[in-house]
């Protein structure tokens, strides 16, 4: 399991095209990826198991904990995105409630997001 930002400070300031705003690329594909928004209510659990293929989780709104086969929680939140392997079991869960959006594909390029 990895622990990367995506939060506006970890962006970088667009300006063309007479633009001005804030980006945090997140990844490429070169193959399909699957895109969906999950949400956690109160007390919510996405239960231990198995990743079928690589998988990004992006914390949109919220505060939550995750762990990868170890049994340490590790809490995040919004602006945070957690990173698993194919094959690699997890967990996430929310005692207050999350949202998150996940891309799961054989190819995420992660080398856009800043580590932490």
């Amino acid at each position: 399991m990895k622990i990367y930002q995506f939060s506006k400070e970890a962006g970088k300031k667009i300006t063309q095209f007479d633009s001005d705003f804030m980006m945090s690329r997140i990844t490429l594909t070169q193959k399909p990826a699957h895109i969906g928004c999950m949400y956690l209510e109160e007390n919510g659990v996405i239960g231990y198991h198995e990743a079928v293929v690589p998988q990004l989780l992006l914390i949109v709104k919220g505060e939550g904990l995750v762990r990868g086969e170890s049994n340490e929680f590790i809490k995040v939140h919004a602006g945070d995105a957690v990173y698993w392997e194919g094959g690699e079991w997890h967990e996430t869960k929310s005692e207050t409630g999350l949202t998150a959006i996940v891309i799961e594909g054989h190819e995420l390029d992660t080398s856009f997001l800043k580590s932490i």
